[in-house]
């Protein structure tokens, strides 16, 4: 039988730059208030506020995933034009208690847009 997975550890930080999210052309995100999440070994995420998202470029999916650390992951797609990433971004409307500070923000795959950079 496995050993049970060790939480790591995860730490959320205010982000002090500007946030800026590319894609087909669009600026899709941009945020003075974004936050980075650290998570063991994990690349860095950054988790922006939904008022400093183009909600309106956003279609929800029916994709959901689960993290014991976080909770359930809703998804959306980006549409531009005729351009679509797939389950593209990602939001924990409500996370577990711990992770309250990134409740409803939406985090973005990176390699899945055209430029995910700080500005």
């Amino acid at each position: 039988m496995a050993a049970p997975k060790q939480k790591p550890r995860i730490e959320v930080v205010d982000l002090s730059e500007t946030l800026e999210v590319i894609f087909n052309g669009a600026t899709v995100a941009r945020s003075a208030r974004a936050k980075v999440l650290f998570e063991g070994t994990l690349p860095p995420r950054y988790y922006v506020p939904a008022g400093d998202v183009r909600l309106e470029l956003l279609r929800p999916t029916a994709t959901k995933t689960h993290c014991p650390w976080k909770g359930e992951a809703n998804y959306f797609s980006i549409q531009v034009g005729d351009k679509l990433a797939e389950d593209a971004v990602w939001s924990y409307r409500t996370p577990i208690p711990e992770m309250a500070r990134i409740a409803g923000l939406l985090c973005f795959y990176p390699e899945r847009v055209d430029k995910l950079h700080l500005v």
